[in-house]
This record gives structure tokens, sequence and C-alpha cells, in this order.
């Protein structure tokens, strides 16, 4: 069964050196199982700092302006994530502040 794995841009501007660990914290304390990693650059640089979503076969999230203070709201988003079957969100309204910072939803690989 795969996870969802949580990708941190390291290199926005402004972004927190500090973020990735504490998300990782905050996970493990929720008891959720994802993969964290960070990378350089993935263009949301309009609207620093980047985080994504994806799990293979699920619609994957990308995400901006992503701090701190959003923690409890991704740790929301990633239970109502893993509840579903294709990734797909019923209703944002329980994510808070994390569904106005959505940049983009992909679609999962149709079979």
């Amino acid at each position: 069964m795969s996870i969802p794995t949580l990708t941190l841009c390291r290199t926005c501007r402004d972004a927190d050196p500090t973020l990735l660990d504490q998300l990782r914290e905050a996970v493990t304390g929720a008891g959720l199982t994802v993969k964290l990693q960070q990378v350089d650059c993935m263009s949301g640089c309009k609207r620093p700092q980047a985080l994504s979503v994806r799990q293979p076969g699920k619609t994957a999230y990308l995400f901006g302006e992503v701090s701190t203070a959003d923690i409890p709201d991704i740790l929301t988003f990633l239970r109502l994530f893993a509840e579903t079957k294709d990734g797909n969100l019923a209703d944002a309204r329980p994510l808070g502040g994390l569904r106005f910072k959505a940049l983009a939803r992909i679609p999962a690989d149709i079979d």
C-alpha cells in the first residue's frame, strides 16, 4: 500500500528551514504515516513556501504560502486525504485557511 509524499520547497524566498522538521514532528505525533522530502523549487515562487501532497492513484495538491501556522490544517488535510479513494475532497471547509492556499489540483492517472 502506498503512502502520501509531502514535498516542501527549500529554496522559496523566505523559506522556513525549520518547517520540514516541524511537519515531521507533527505528523509523527498525530500517528500519520507519510514520506517527507524537500526539493529545490516547485515553481510556486509567487506564493512561497510551496508544499505538494502526492500519492499514487490519487489527485495531487500544491499549496503555497505554507507556514508553521498551517500545520494543524495540513494534518486535517492528510487525515481527510487518507480517507478518500481518489484524493478528491467533497468539502474543503474543514481545511480552514489551507483551502485558500491551494495553487493546483493535479488529477491522478486514469487507467
